[in-house]
């Protein structure tokens, strides 16, 4: 194990070998650097009979990482955590792969990109409301403002109660607010979409066009369908698993025969009993995720614009209402969070699937009257 003192120089010029090295810090024993052998440098404490990691080199600075690695020490000591122990880099570090053993990757994901364009660093204690409202006034979009903030004051309540900072700096700044939306699309527009949806020659991905008409039909969100399995289907009951879903819920619900006609038409990439029914171009294992280039291709075929795809959802919500389906039916076949209290959690465990089936039948046959979409075909 090699000893040496830890400089900003000789960080540069730790060279990878065959292995993992760690080279350990003259000037505070425990501490020191592991060089991994394709190259990545990661700070290490050696404490309590354990290797413990505070971060990679250069996104943690070798000051900082020293500073952290006394501040531990001596917490350990003095058998306490103090305020300010723990830079914002290493915070967030911990932070993210907390979030990504309890949310979806994505939800993760996000909150790292969103505290990204804070641009914050240095001391977790040392950071304060101006300095929030500085990094926050640097986001040019108002919605990825608001989104910024919300995940700053999740992330600064998350430190506060592992006793990181005192205080969280994010108080008092207030959102921008950005309007709910509320656009519905009319039986033309929807008709419109379809109909480019139906002509197998355009140039709109196959799989693209499927997914738009099942959110047309089922009222179901883009990913969730975009990342439908052949698992997930027996018979017409569709079956989302918790990890999918929006609210980590498992979601059950009926699918009328437009969904399934939809459905009995694609052809599969792989045969796996998992396999995605919309995979990604060139990838069985991946679910689609061409959105944005496809969406400007089925705007211009069907003239249609001002909307987005969870717009669909939305109509097909306010649809059901107009149909007379009772609220809490129509917030079940969209899996809203609402849709049932705590009590009904505990005593209610009907499924309501048969009240749903009449749900789905009533729109399946607005749809078609609508859409003048043919009837299905009766078995011979």
């Amino acid at each position: 194990m090699p000893k040496l003192r830890l400089t900003d120089h000789g960080m540069a010029h730790l060279k990878p070998q065959v292995g993992h090295v760690d080279y350990w810090d003259s000037s505070l024993p425990t501490f020191g650097v592991r060089v991994s052998p394709s190259g990545t440098k990661t700070f290490i404490l050696k404490h309590r009979n354990s290797r413990r990691s505070l971060g990679r080199y250069p996104v943690i600075s070798l000051a900082d990482a020293r500073t952290e690695a006394k501040h531990i020490l001596a917490e350990f000591t003095l058998g306490k955590v103090r305020p300010g122990s723990v830079t914002y880099e290493r915070a967030v570090q911990q932070f993210i792969e907390d979030k990504k053993r309890s949310k979806r990757k994505s939800t993760a994901e996000g909150y790292e990109w969103l505290l990204a364009r804070l641009k914050l660093h240095g001391r977790l204690q040392d950071i304060s409301h101006h300095e929030i409202s500085s990094g926050l006034s640097r986001i040019k979009s108002r919605s990825t403002y608001d989104h910024a903030l919300v995940a700053a004051r999740i992330f600064f309540n998350w430190c506060l109660k592992r006793r990181y900072v005192s205080d969280n700096p994010t108080i008092g700044i207030s959102p921008h607010g950005t309007p709910r939306r509320k656009r519905i699309l009319t039986p033309t527009e929807l008709k419109a979409i379809w109909e480019v949806c139906d002509d197998q020659d355009n140039a709109l991905p196959a799989a693209y066009r499927n997914i738009v008409q099942l959110l047309i039909v089922t009222g179901q969100r883009r990913g969730e369908i975009a990342a439908f399995k052949t698992s997930y289907l027996e018979a017409d009951i569709a079956t989302l698993p918790s990890e999918l879903t929006k609210n980590h819920r498992q979601h059950v619900f009926p699918l009328p025969q437009i969904a399934l006609d939809i459905i009995s038409r694609v052809q599969l990439t792989s045969q796996a009993n998992d396999a995605f029914f919309f995979p990604a171009r060139g990838k069985s294992d991946k679910p689609f995720n061409g959105w944005s280039k496809s969406k400007t291709i089925l705007d211009k075929l069907s003239g249609v614009n001002g909307y987005t795809l969870h717009d669909l959802r939305r109509t097909f919500r306010s649809k059901l209402g107009a149909l007379g389906v009772q609220p809490h039916i129509a917030e079940r076949l969209v899996n809203h969070i609402s849709s049932r209290t705590e009590m009904e959690e505990t005593y209610d465990l009907w499924s309501y699937l048969p009240e749903m089936r009449v749900a789905m039948r009533s729109h399946e046959e607005w749809l078609r009257s609508t859409l003048a979409i043919e009837p299905p075909r009766k078995a011979a």
